[in-house]
């Protein structure tokens, strides 16, 4: 049994970066065929899975129909955002300590987000993103605080799926981790977390512009 709920989380966990790096965008049907093959795994052991990305609201089952990659509503990244602000901005302000190493993954996250787009790597930039805002909340030293993040993060990620101009807002973002990366390398945590705080108000009411009803 326990050797069955670990390799459970290890299909979810693989599920769930393919969903970070965009490769499963929303409203994709998962073929349990076509899974099960990949990881090698029992069809229970695959609805174990499923389960737990269900609870985590990246995947829906919709009855006689399947599993899929759950699609946000504008109320959902509405409330994500709200998450983000009071989690992120008060994770930074908490900073005590800002080590080398916790810098160092900051920097790593930038890198990694110019890198792809210079090579116009866009959905490599949305995941580079995401990391970068996990390094930044575990800059906080908490586990529990960046096992939150990191479901809150990965749900986000689906918000991308009906952005308009998936170019110049990620250009625009990856600059902005730059400043608030800067910031916290000079030792300014409230200009960091001031910084943070404006960049989510901006990208909320960028990404809603055009973001469709369901």
């Amino acid at each position: 049994m326990a050797d069955s709920a670990g390799t459970a989380s290890r299909v979810a966990d693989a599920l769930r970066a393919q969903i970070v790096l965009g490769e499963l965008k929303p409203g994709t049907r998962l073929s349990e065929e076509k899974v099960r093959k990949v990881h090698g795994v029992s069809r229970s052991t695959l609805r174990e899975a499923y389960q737990r990305l269900i609870r985590e609201r990246l995947l829906v089952h919709e009855l006689s129909r399947g599993v899929f990659v759950r699609e946000l509503a504008r109320q959902d990244v509405a409330d994500l955002y709200r998450v983000r602000r009071v989690v992120e901005c008060a994770a930074v302000r908490s900073i005590q300590v800002l080590t080398p190493a916790g810098l160092r993954r900051l920097s790593a996250a930038i890198s990694d987000g110019r890198a792809a787009a210079e090579e116009s790597q866009w959905d490599a930039v949305a995941a580079a993103s995401i990391s970068f805002h996990e390094a930044l909340v575990a800059l906080a030293g908490s586990e529990r605080l960046d096992a939150m993040m990191s479901g809150v993060l990965a749900e986000f990620r689906l918000a991308y799926a009906h952005m308009r101009d998936t170019r110049a807002y990620h250009a625009a973002y990856l600059e902005r981790n730059g400043e608030i990366a800067e910031a916290l390398r000079s030792g300014d945590v409230e200009q960091a977390a001031t910084l943070l705080d404006v960049y989510l108000t901006d990208s909320e009411a960028e990404l809603l512009a055009d973001y469709p009803d369901r």
